[in-house]
């Protein structure tokens, strides 16, 4: 089964940076980046790019090079990233938010990695002499005498623009890595799908080593809008609210489970700054429906809420849905849609062959979007990018590892991971099945169902449950998931707990969950 995405052109040279350039000579007094109390306007920022540019190139760190960016949200961010971009080298986020080990193994896995841009507030991060460091401020007076003119470096659509960390199958970080062409044509599909354009204002609410974060801190500027940066190492509900409240933002990228915070906050207090956007671009993880569905359907609201699906390997998004059409009594799982621009989806069985009409298999993408392979990489993951013959000719494909199927109305629906299903008691089960079912049941808020191990090594299923009201009955709760699973499908605990703990990218941190879960349990012997 294929559902292809419309057919459309792209500049011979699909370069991001140049939209930027582009209203950067068009308007060059119009704010583009807002942080704290700071604002730097398109003109500024791009002339202090180019200035950063020069340096790299003058240090011959131009098209090729590898250049990491370790910084907070900040206009020298911007900076950074665009400089990177201009002398035809490729950006890695380092992101702040992990801690200094973490950020020591993710520099070994870059190969050719050639510098590193901290700040005062992130140099301690980065271990002395592991990679060359600088800072923008230290370099303040080097690069005030450097030109404001764009360097004048070639770049095409096939050279590589950042790459971002993947844990993978296999838990080890990878970085993948993602070309000018895949990213100007999801954000081209952005801009002309959605009609983004310069009043369509953005908040970055994730991350900033998310691959969600970096279509969502180029897509204002690639449409000549104002870029809002959170001033905060950590999400931080209360002050993300008052910036989309304050400064009127009409577009916000996030996961799932960062939505889900947005819409407990305006609805516990009554405001209607989340209602009054343009739009959510959410994923990232399986949607509980159920937390936002009261919120959707506000009087008022005008919020048009797409869901999206998509991978790193493949520049973030390659289908999305308005869930307005989303509808309980027909969809079991809200569909995530139909493809990106020139990006098409391929529903493959275990041999590779198209699965039928309705049938699940693997997911798999091809087209623009498709990156370059994971850096460095030799491993069987490296498999996962191949070749697929559409329309007479071979197209890169990249083998996801999620299941899923089409559905009638010709929308992607995706059910899971193929190596999530775990085998308990003998049976293949899919949690994400059971957390769908709990997130069914009245008094659940939300759900999540994790895989821990007892002593002898068994396998078991725990559900962590956030309760909408009073905590639930344990035994209420699993007579209740009896009516709808099957008995090996029920979870051999249930926790109660007020909140699902989110990663710095604001997924649920199931590894969070299940040391939760052992140190409840650290004494009972089953552990």
């Amino acid at each position: 089964m294929i559902l292809q995405g419309k057919r459309v052109a792209l500049p011979s040279a699909p370069v991001v940076h140049r939209q930027f350039e582009a209203h950067a000579a068009a308007t060059p007094g119009a704010v583009a980046v807002r942080c704290a109390e700071q604002e730097v306007t398109y003109g500024e920022l791009n002339a202090r790019a180019n200035r950063f540019a020069h340096y790299l190139t003058g240090r011959g760190l131009g098209r090729g090079a590898r250049v990491g960016i370790c910084l907070d949200y900040s206009i020298d961010l911007l900076v950074a990233l665009l400089g990177t971009l201009k002398a035809g080298a490729a950006y890695v986020p380092f992101d702040p938010s992990y801690p200094a080990a973490r950020l020591e193994l993710l520099l070994g896995q870059v190969p050719g990695l050639s510098l590193v841009v901290t700040s005062p507030a992130t140099a301690g991060l980065v271990r002395p002499g592991a990679v060359e460091t600088v800072g923008l401020e230290q370099l303040s007076a080097q690069l005030a005498g450097l030109p404001e003119t764009d360097p004048g470096i070639t770049v095409t659509g096939d050279d590589l623009c950042y790459a971002v960390f993947t844990s993978g199958s296999t838990g080890t970080p990878k970085v993948t890595a993602v070309r000018h062409e895949g990213w100007f044509n999801l954000l081209n599909w952005l801009v002309l799908e959605y009609g983004l354009d310069r009043r369509s204002s953005n908040l970055v609410v994730s991350a900033f080593g998310f691959d969600l974060s970096q279509r969502a801190l180029l897509t204002p500027l690639f449409c000549g809008a104002t870029q809002h940066l959170l001033a905060s190492r950590n999400f931080d509900t209360a002050m993300a609210y008052r910036l989309l409240d304050r400064h009127g933002v009409r577009v916000v990228h996030c996961a799932s489970s960062t939505l889900y915070l947005l819409v407990d906050w305006e609805t516990a207090r009554g405001g209607d700054a989340l209602t009054r956007l343009d739009y959510v671009l959410f994923g990232g993880e399986p949607l509980r429906v159920e937390r936002i569905a009261d919120w959707a359907r506000r009087e008022g609201n005008t919020c048009t809420l797409l869901h999206q699906y998509g991978v790193a390997e493949c520049t973030d998004v390659a289908t999305s849905y308005d869930l307005a059409g989303y509808r309980p009594g027909v969809h079991d799982i809200a569909p995530v849609g139909t493809p990106a621009y020139n990006t098409d989806i391929h529903i493959l069985d275990e041999r590779m062959r198209e699965a039928g009409a309705g049938e699940y298999g693997e997911i798999c993408i091809s087209g623009a979007g498709v990156g370059a392979g994971y850096l460095g990489g030799t491993g069987p993951e490296s498999e996962r990018f191949t070749t697929v013959e559409v329309d007479g000719a071979p197209r890169a494909l990249y083998r996801t590892g999620d299941r899923g199927r089409v559905n009638e109305a010709g929308e992607l629906v995706v059910a899971g991971r193929l190596d999530a299903q775990v085998k308990v008691r003998g049976m293949r089960i899919d949690p994400a099945d059971i957390e769908r079912a709990l997130g069914r049941l009245a008094g659940v808020r939300e759900a999540s169902v994790v895989v821990a191990y007892t002593g002898p090594g068994e396998a078991e299923l725990i559900a962590f449950i956030v309760p909408a009201g009073d905590a639930l009955a344990e035994n209420d709760v699993r007579v209740r998931l009896l009516e709808t699973l099957p008995r090996n499908m029920i979870p051999a605990r249930f926790l109660t707990i007020p909140r699902l703990p989110l990663s710095p990218h604001g997924k649920v941190d199931r590894a969070a969950l299940v040391d939760e879960y052992k140190r409840q349990y650290a004494d009972s012997g089953v552990v």
